[in-house]
């Protein structure tokens, strides 16, 4: 089993930043896939970042490319998402995911541990 829990959401204005964090305890391996996922209100969950441990490698959504920053903490097995110019519309519960291996993890149903979720709310 896999514990993922996050931090860092909260109210902001437009323009302004937040940096989330997931951190991930139990039986993590070497190889393994990390990505955020948010859920704009009334809307479907959708894919944000990810990053996969070994290669490094990290994905984008085009909503969020040249904002959104995701990195990683090895040594505390923790992944970040840092968050600069905020937008109305980046407003959501936002998710970290994890699972075993490298994959391309743009998709929800790729992994297997979930953390509790984060609210981020951004003012106009």
């Amino acid at each position: 089993q896999v514990q993922l829990v996050e931090s860092g959401g909260g109210l902001v204005q437009t323009g302004g930043s937040l940096r989330l964090s997931c951190a991930a305890s139990g039986r993590t391996f070497s190889s393994y896939t990390m990505g955020w996922f948010r859920q704009p209100p009334g809307k479907e969950r959708e894919f944000v970042a990810v990053i996969r441990w070994g290669s490094g490698t990290t994905d984008y959504a085009d909503s969020v490319k040249g904002r959104f920053t995701i990195s990683r903490d090895n040594a505390k097995n923790t992944v970040y998402l840092q968050m600069n110019s905020l937008k109305p519309e980046d407003t959501a519960v936002y998710w970290c995911a994890y699972r075993t291996g490298l994959q391309r993890g743009l998709v929800p149903n790729e992994y297997d541990y979930w953390g509790q979720g984060t609210q981020v709310t951004v003012s106009s």
